[in-house]
This record gives structure tokens, sequence and C-alpha cells, in this order.
């Protein structure tokens, strides 16, 4: 018997509560959006997604679809770092949910996207500092 996605992330958090089960949804959702990212720009037949692309595209729907309460959201869910989510990628890895290859490792994921730079810079009003100085 194949278990639901929602089921698996329910034993993933019974053993790792650090992450709420919306943020795993959102993690499906944005490999999804990446791989459809991904054969819109080439031709190629796999759709294995590498840590950089993963997170970018983590970035762009996130940005998409929270703007600027995406901190306020990402946090909420346990979610501070790139690290993060790599932690949760390797959970769902380790579920069967997603695959990887040989080099994949959870440390692709460390520092690999800067949150701040990411999800605040592009809210913050341009010039603010010098013009307050």
């Amino acid at each position: 018997m194949q278990r639901s996605f929602n089921e698996v992330v329910q034993q993933i958090i019974d053993r790792d509560s650090r992450y709420e089960k919306e943020a795993y949804i959102f993690l499906k959702e944005a490999l999804e959006f990446t791989i459809k990212q991904k054969k819109r720009g080439k031709t190629e037949t796999g759709s294995h997604v590498n840590a950089g692309e993963l997170l970018d595209g983590f970035r762009q729907l996130a940005l998409k679809e929270f703007g600027p309460m995406v901190m306020t959201v990402l946090e909420y869910w346990g979610i501070r770092a790139s690290d993060d989510v790599g932690e949760m990628v390797f959970n769902l890895i380790g579920a069967g949910v997603f695959g990887k290859t040989e080099s994949d490792s959870v440390e692709d994921f460390h520092r690999a996207l800067d949150f701040r730079a990411a999800f605040v810079a592009p809210f913050e009003p341009r010039g603010s500092r010098s013009a307050n100085s």
C-alpha cells in the first residue's frame, strides 16, 4: 500500500518536529515549480534538480506566493536558512519521496542561499539608509 504525501510528512514530523507540515507541502510545490521552469528552458528529459536549482525555485515561488510576508511565513514554518531547506529535502529523501544522485549531499544546502538578500532586501526601501544619514 502506497502512503500519501501527507501521511509521509506526518511520519517525518513525528520523528523531526522542526518544520511544519505546510513547509513540506511548499517544498514539494517548489520542486514541481523548479522542474517546470527547468523544462521550459531546456529540452533535456531528466528532471533531477540540484540544490542550487531547487533553492532558486524555492526563492522565486516564495517571493511570488508570499511577497513581503515571506520571512514571516518561512520562520513560522521553522525555515530560517537554506540549511533548513536541505534538512527537509533529506528528510523527504529518507522517506523515499524525493530521489537523489550519488553526488547530492545535505551540505550542498549549507549557506547556499542568503535568506536576508533573497527575502528581505527586495522589500526594503531603496536608498533609505543614505537618506536618513
